[in-house]
């Protein structure tokens, strides 16, 4: 059975860390980028980021188009890792998509890891346990995100919570699966 793990937690919490240190060691690994750098902290952030990867590894940038790109790799790569699902939501919101076509999307991806042709190792942000958003479109990106991680996270054989650089296993694979 190739494995899939979902890496979840607030903001700063380790999430991309572990799931780095989390994946193969060898093989064909894409590491699958969601992030733009729109700006010099999220360029500096990014630059980090790739630093801390493994030199092998194959960076794919996809800010939109998640599921068709992943699919067009499939059977290229060992493993995937998807970093991260809460910049592709905003990314998606921001051009104007609609809520149902993000789920849908969700949906996708959650049957795309089902398939357990390639390891993946998603991340995304918790964001709903901070602050309660006061305007209408911070509460539609916390409810929309809840929706898209609760997708994955249920496709997915482990579930971890990072808080404060440690993680949590919250779901593992069930007996026999």
């Amino acid at each position: 059975m190739v494995a899939s793990l979902f890496v979840v937690g607030g903001a700063r919490s380790g999430k991309s860390r572990y799931a780095v240190a989390r994946s193969p060691a060898e093989g064909r690994i894409a590491f699958v980028a969601t992030a733009e750098a729109l700006d010099e902290d999220m360029a500096r952030r990014i630059a980090r980021h790739r630093a801390e990867r493994p030199p092998h590894w194959t960076t794919i940038e996809v800010p939109l188009e998640l599921v068709a790109r992943l699919e067009k790799l499939e059977g290229t790569c060992d493993a995937f890792v998807v970093d991260c699902l809460t910049l592709w939501v905003a990314n998606r919101l921001l051009r104007g998509d609609r809520d149902d076509a993000i789920l849908d999307e969700a949906n996708a991806l959650a049957r795309l890891i089902g398939r357990r042709r390639s390891s993946f190792t998603v991340v995304s942000n918790e964001v709903g346990e901070g602050v309660h958003p006061e305007t209408a479109a911070g509460l539609r990106f916390r409810d929309l995100l809840g929706g898209v991680n609760q997708r994955v996270a249920a496709a997915c054989d482990t579930v971890v919570l990072m808080v404060a650089g440690i993680p949590l296993t919250i779901k593992t694979p069930r007996a026999g699966s």
